[in-house]
């Protein structure tokens, strides 16, 4: 797995842990969100940081108020047709003002990783063969038109979008 960053690739700080692994006393750790839950009391008091994954799944909105207090939220992207976690980050970054680092996990394709940085994603871990030598041939789309504004990002003048509907008066 490599780990995309600002542009290119970077040294991961961070270990993903299983559920049943140790925790280290030393260094920046990732747990799930249920094992960050169980384990709460000695995972908030560690001198070093913990981050939280969360998968795509019918509680996923439930626990996004709570990670937006980690320094780190890795959400999953489990296939190419499941856009869920565009919706997390967006929900994180806007509603609940999560300024860490936003890091996608999963099946992380390139023609996605553009909009996935509209949603709000600082990071990527890549395992796709096919994205990681893109990657490394500098080979990263830019999107040029998008139909819905994204905050923080330069829009057009609202009514000079030509691609949306104007409300009849």
């Amino acid at each position: 797995m490599a780990l995309w960053r600002d542009g290119g690739f970077a040294d991961d700080i961070w270990t993903t842990l299983d559920d049943s692994a140790p925790i280290p006393e030393r260094g920046a750790i990732v747990v799930s969100f249920a094992r960050w839950r169980a384990e709460k009391a000695a995972l908030a008091t560690r001198a070093d940081p913990v981050g939280v994954a969360i998968a795509a799944d019918k509680d996923a909105v439930d626990r996004l108020a709570e990670a937006a207090h980690r320094p780190l939220v890795a959400l999953k992207f489990d296939k190419f047709a499941d856009g869920r976690a565009f919706s997390y980050a967006e929900l994180l970054r806007e509603r609940h003002g999560f300024k860490g680092e936003l890091r996608a996990t999963g099946d992380v394709l390139l023609d996605e990783m553009p909009l996935m940085q509209r949603c709000g994603f600082t990071s990527f871990e890549v395992t796709d063969a096919n994205t990681l030598r893109a990657l490394k041939e500098g080979r990263l789309p830019k999107g040029a038109l998008f139909y819905q504004p994204a905050p923080g990002q330069r829009e057009a003048p609202t009514g000079t979008r030509p691609w949306l509907r104007r409300a009849a008066s």
